[in-house]
């Protein structure tokens, strides 16, 4: 039957704004720094925003904005496709060329900066064609000392202040299957691929957030997780969809975040295992006396942070997903006889990924030929996906985006488990995963056995070639601050955790470990500087 007006409207994300702009005008809707904004100021500004660009662009032209967790990043993901265009949030910490090759790649049209990053965009506009305007957007919470000049074409306020019609512009789309956002993926196996988000597919995953994480009216939310990542795991729709606060934060710093929790009555946020470990590690960190809410993905958190995180009163939540599945997917969902369980065996549960959200469908564990491995909790197996919430496909690339959806699921390259209970466990990435003496070996496990140690802050275990074996496990080491530990302690406390086969015999002490903005560390590059022929 075909749909018909009264009893179909096209899902957008659009709609919670609209929605909570009309029912919570006076509600405050974001704090950063000296700057608040109402739900009625927020909207407001999203439609100014959206009737300047709707003049300067055609339906589906491409916008991307390079900005840190500011109110400005924020208003793009309604402003952009309010205006009939896409957003394209760029990661913060990519170079100029990384950057050209993005912006050539989506074809954006704009190109919004954050003062303090216009450098990052200097040869943009000589090496980029299609962009054609750049604009500054200044941030009231820093100082710039030597500003760059000549990059942008005009400033933040002057493009608002153009001379348009000021017409409201509908919070809705003709069709909920067009995209709302390209999101480019990390590129450790090559060149980035443009991840399409539709209106719908948003709307949905929204709804999800909302629910998992508890969002209310009463939610203050702080943006430790960078808005260019899935377009923060859909959060900047999933808050304004409650009619939460947004607590904007600039820069991810221990003593911000609990200047946040403490004064600003913080109580949800999101973030990599290694923000947890920021949090949990801080001088200012404390006991806490009114409830906080950690949602964390990005790498299966150790049992080790967890604990520690439950003891200063923090709930933690561990959710999985990808960039090509609106970030979250799965999320650990916690049983009621969890609770009575002793901290350390409750903490090795919830580590697990868990069983599909509500907005998403269950997650599969399949061998080579898509049949369903045991669920046994031990053999291993590709993780598919497939439902509302996973991508329309990658942007101008056909070819990986049928590899991708081949069998009818997309393809997560991430091995794990089905256990007896339906939650899946990731074991490692399939390029990853350490085959040594025929014997498969997940580093994740390794890496979960050494970080268990009192005196490791971090660990990356890589496979490195042996002459016996095949592969062994090499671990890089990062120390918590004051503390002492040598390599054949380290090995020690391994052995007592794991099948001999799987324990390190090199263990590197290292001063920082690479990563990708979200907080996974980059193997491929430890595995690169390892390389005798083509690394360090």
């Amino acid at each position: 039957m075909t749909a018909l007006a009264a009893n179909h409207s096209e899902l957008s994300p659009l709609r919670f704004l609209e929605r909570s702009a009309s029912v919570f005008p006076d509600r405050t809707a974001i704090v950063h720094g000296d700057r608040r904004y109402t739900y009625r100021e927020f909207g407001a500004e999203v439609q100014r925003l959206a009737q300047v660009l709707a003049s300067r662009i055609e339906p589906g032209d491409r916008v991307a904005y390079l900005c840190p967790n500011t109110p400005e990043m924020l208003i793009a993901h309604f402003a952009v496709p309010l205006a009939g265009g896409i957003l394209v949030a760029l990661n913060s910490r990519l170079a100029g060329p990384e950057l050209e090759y993005i912006l050539d790649h989506s074809g954006a049209t704009i190109l919004f900066v954050d003062s303090e990053l216009l450098g990052s965009a200097a040869t943009i506009r000589e090496r980029v064609p299609t962009v054609r305007e750049i604009i500054d957007v200044p941030d009231s919470t820093i100082t710039i000392e030597n500003p760059v000049t000549g990059v942008a074409t005009t400033t933040y306020s002057e493009f608002l202040a153009c001379d348009v019609v000021r017409a409201s512009l509908p919070w809705s789309v003709a069709d909920e299957q067009t995209p709302i956002a390209i999101n480019y993926t990390s590129g450790t196996t090559g060149k980035p691929k443009g991840v399409m988000y539709s209106h719908r597919g948003a709307y949905l995953n929204s709804l999800g957030e909302t629910f998992h994480n508890g969002f209310t009216g009463d939610t203050k939310y702080l943006w430790t997780l960078p808005m260019f990542h899935c377009n923060g795991w859909c959060t900047p729709w999933a808050v304004t969809a409650a009619g939460g606060t947004h607590v904007c934060l600039r820069a991810v710093r221990a003593d911000a975040i609990w200047e946040a929790i403490d004064t600003l009555g913080v109580t949800n946020l999101c973030g990599a295992p290694t923000v947890c470990s920021t949090i949990a590690d801080a001088a200012q960190a404390h006991p806490l006396t009114t409830p906080l809410r950690i949602t964390t993905a990005g790498a299966p958190p150790s049992p080790t942070i967890i604990g520690r995180l439950e003891s200063l009163g923090v709930t933690v939540v561990h959710v999985y997903g990808l960039t090509e599945v609106y970030g979250p997917y799965t999320i650990c969902e916690p049983q009621d006889s969890w609770a009575t369980l002793a901290p350390a065996e409750r903490a090795v549960l919830i580590s697990r990924q868990g069983v599909g959200m509500l907005q998403a469908e269950n997650a599969r564990v399949v061998d080579p030929q898509m049949n369903d491995v045991p669920s046994d909790g031990i053999s291993l197996g590709e993780i598919v996906l497939r439902g509302n919430n996973v991508m329309l496909g990658y942007y101008r690339d056909e070819e990986a985006t049928a590899q991708a959806f081949a069998g009818g699921w997309f393809h997560t390259g991430d091995l794990g488990v089905m256990h007896p209970d339906g939650y899946i466990q990731l074991k490692d990435r399939a390029k990853d995963i350490i085959i040594s003496g025929g014997e498969n070996i997940s580093t994740v496990e390794v890496e979960q056995a050494i970080v268990s140690h009192p005196a490791v802050a971090d660990v990356a275990v890589i496979g490195v070639p042996d002459d016996k074996w095949g592969e062994r496990p090499k671990a890089f080491v990062l120390v918590r601050p004051g503390a002492v530990v040598t390599a054949l302690e380290l090995i020690a406390h391994a052995r007592d955790l794991l099948a001999g086969y799987k324990i390190p015999r090199d263990i590197v002490f290292a001063s920082d470990l690479p990563r990708t903005p979200t907080g996974k560390i980059r193997k491929n590059e430890l595995r690169a500087a390892d390389d005798p022929v083509t690394g360090a």
